[in-house]
């Protein structure tokens, strides 16, 4: 294996000299002018010339070094330095390295996967070539995307609200009250079918390929006599199915999974007339509820800590970008008491407690708040725009983001902002308030970053023609197991090919038997081979399903790959391909990049071409 250079060894001679003698340089001068200078030695070869430099074999004198007392020694050093040169080589290689590391302790985990691994984790992908030198203003959402929540307690907590509202507030039973959520069942990319109480996982053609009724996986043949064998193609959209595209509608959907299977289990202890949508319905506004009267987000301002995660790099991440010359905004459906208490958590880089409440406003040039995205991003919605006085939350009037003046007054102007900040607070108006608000001259030239398909990035895409960045949190364990399972993949592929290979021959075996003019003797003599090949096929078909079965539970017991759906892409990973122009696993991830970057996509491959190119 070819040794990385490192810097190179410097040994100034007088150090491989005998003590008595490294005094005594005036003589060694005389000989060896080179010597006032430090002889650089970085391989093998150079030692040995130094070696024979001195020892004179190089100059004609052929003395042995033992009648030389002062030459065995310098020689003597020489190896003595080689040897610790060696040494340190090695372990530097071994500690560095780790291919050796892995050669010498097996049991250890693959450090050289791992290390590839944690970069493709950070990594931002790129579906659409993006040139940030382009970039005026980078957007941000904040639930979800700057914000990460834990979803082991904010999901929980979001999860027991709802069930509470929807026996006190809606009358359900109170066996709901016992009920435990299970919050990594539900992956985002899921439709609900609110008539039939099933739960789907569609491939890119919108194909069903999973599907549940509640807990209840759904045979085949069933599966496929309600989505497959009709006239009319499904939309699969609203009103009759709802999309779990956003990571806070996990909850909500394995809610929906326990009622359906709480109903077709206790049919007397659900009300009557009440159906899988009507169902679903209540849920919906029982989460409503939960947000409206400040439930969760009460909880989650007494100790943020428990429900958010820390990422000390957010902060770099905008730093970087405002260095740069950018305008930075942010645009979220939470009002500003509750932005101002999540904002301020994540700029406490240090956890200390120390960040002023109104210090995180420096790295933003406009936050609006109480934005009612999706609505937020078109023009035509007439929505009030207001400024918000910081310290109070109180709002004032503007004329689209204008001071107004107010009565008794003659001059027009904006209540005093946070300290050493420059940064506008507003709530509501539209998209066309913040264009102006930050001078934007096209729509191109704006990047926004939000993890939900529909109401962050599908809109501002198709309406706006902004440039879009999808958080995926979910990526970073999917890019993990990729890497982790890439044989695997390769191995099914392989089963596949053998499937399609030793089906073509059959085809062709079965069609000369039936059609060919073929006398009874030579059709006797293929039939075996038919037989071998039809044994063959079901040997390699039932090996290929169960691995395809066991790769598709490594990902998640029940949906398996986020972004696949068998062989295709799913209908998750069909939208971010669509809508989003970039995509990584948290917002941070920006930051590992220069803000002047090009994003440059993959080639795209069509079916022919891969045999061809050996993609």
């Amino acid at each position: 294996m070819r040794i990385p250079n490192k810097k190179p060894v410097s040994l100034c001679f007088f150090s491989l000299l005998p003590p008595h003698l490294s005094t005594s340089s005036s003589s060694l001068f005389s000989l060896f002018p080179f010597f006032s200078s430090s002889l650089t030695i970085s391989s093998p070869r150079h030692l040995l010339f130094a070696s024979r430099f001195i020892s004179g074999s190089d100059s004609g004198d052929r003395s042995s070094p033992h009648r030389n007392p002062i030459r065995a020694v310098v020689i003597m050093r020489l190896w003595i330095t080689w040897t610790y040169y060696r040494y340190t080589r090695i372990m530097w290689i071994v500690g560095s390295n780790p291919c050796y590391y892995n050669t010498m302790d097996d049991t250890e985990p693959n450090k050289r996967q791992r290390s590839l691994s944690s970069v493709a984790t950070r990594q931002v992908f790129c579906n659409r070539a993006l040139n940030m030198k382009g970039i005026a203003a980078v957007g941000f959402d904040m639930d979800y995307t700057l914000a990460q929540y834990k979803p082991e307690t904010f999901e929980s907590l979001a999860y027991e609200g709802t069930i509470k509202k929807l026996v006190h507030d809606l009358g359900y039973h109170t066996e709901l009250l016992e009920w435990s959520f299970d919050w990594k069942y539900m992956v985002r990319g899921l439709v609900l079918d609110k008539k039939r109480g099933n739960i789907l996982k569609m491939d890119r053609h919108k194909y069903v390929k999973v599907a549940y009724h509640g807990f209840r996986e759904l045979p085949k043949e069933e599966k496929m006599g309600i989505y497959g064998n009709t006239f009319v193609r499904d939309s699969f959209d609203e009103p009759d199915y709802a999309l779990i595209d956003t990571l806070f509608s996990l909850a909500e959907a394995y809610l929906f999974a326990q009622l359906v299977d709480f109903k077709d289990k206790n049919p007397d202890k659900v009300s009557a007339g009440v159906d899988y949508a009507c169902m679903y319905k209540d849920v919906r506004a029982a989460v409503d509820l939960c947000h409206r009267d400040g439930t969760l987000k009460q909880m989650v301002a007494k100790d943020p800590q428990r429900y958010i995660k820390d990422d000390a790099s957010i902060v770099l991440m905008l730093k970087k970008l405002r260095d740069s010359g950018r305008s930075t905004f942010l645009v979220t459906n939470s009002l500003w008491d509750y932005t101002n208490i999540v904002m301020t958590f994540l700029s406490d880089t240090d956890n200390s407690g120390a960040a002023s409440k109104f210090s995180w406003l420096q790295y933003f040039d406009v936050v609006i708040t109480g934005s009612a995205k999706p609505g937020f991003f078109h023009e035509e919605n007439r929505a009030n725009i207001f400024e918000v006085v910081p310290e109070s939350g109180m709002l004032v009037n503007t004329d689209n983001g204008t001071p107004m003046p107010q009565v008794g007054s003659t001059i027009a102007s904006f209540p005093a902002k946070g300290p050493n900040s420059t940064c506008r607070i507003f709530q509501g108006g539209n998209v066309a308030h913040l264009h102006k608000l930050l001078n934007i001259e096209s729509s191109s030239q704006v990047l926004y970053v939000g993890d939900h398909i529909y109401g962050d990035i599908l809109r501002s895409k198709k309406v706006l023609g902004w440039r879009t960045m999808l958080v995926v949190p979910e990526l970073e364990r999917e890019v993990e197991l990729l890497r982790e399972f890439k044989d695997t993949r390769k191995e099914l592929r392989s089963l596949r090919t053998q499937r399609d290979d030793i089906e073509d021959k059959l085809h062709h075996l079965k069609r000369s038997v039936k059609f060919e003019d073929l006398n009874t003797d030579q059709k006797e003599k293929l039939h075996p081979e038919v037989v071998t090949l039809e044994s063959r096929r079901e040997q390699v078909r039932l090996a290929h399903q169960q691995a395809q079965r066991e790769l598709h539970k490594m990902f998640h017991e029940v949906w398996g790959q986020l972004m696949k759906t068998g062989y295709q892409n799913s209908r998750f990973a069909h939208q971010v391909e669509r809508f989003a122009c970039l995509y990584t696993s948290k917002v941070s991830n920006l930051g590992s990049y220069s803000p002047d970057k090009y994003y440059r996509p993959s080639e795209d491959f069509m079916p022919h071409e891969f045999d061809v190119l050996e993609v």
